[in-house]
């Protein structure tokens, strides 16, 4: 587990395929990371830096899981 910021305070997110993931057609593997840097979709063809792939998929979750907790 990692600690990440978010708008009411450091949360635990699980890390876990966050660089792995395509955040909008959602297809998780292992191929999509070609190398260390590169992130290539397989199902969709998407192409990024895999930090800015991770660094998303943590966002959405982070941003999930604070509105899914009552005010």
């Amino acid at each position: 587990m990692r600690w990440a910021a978010c708008p009411c305070g450091f949360r635990f997110l699980d890390p876990r395929n966050t660089s792995r993931r395509r955040p909008s057609c959602g297809h998780t593997a292992k191929e999509n990371r070609p190398t260390q840097e590169a992130f290539d979709c397989v199902a969709c063809g998407h192409r990024a830096h895999a930090d800015t792939v991770g660094a998303l998929n943590v966002l959405r979750a982070g941003t999930a899981r604070r509105e899914a907790q009552p005010a």
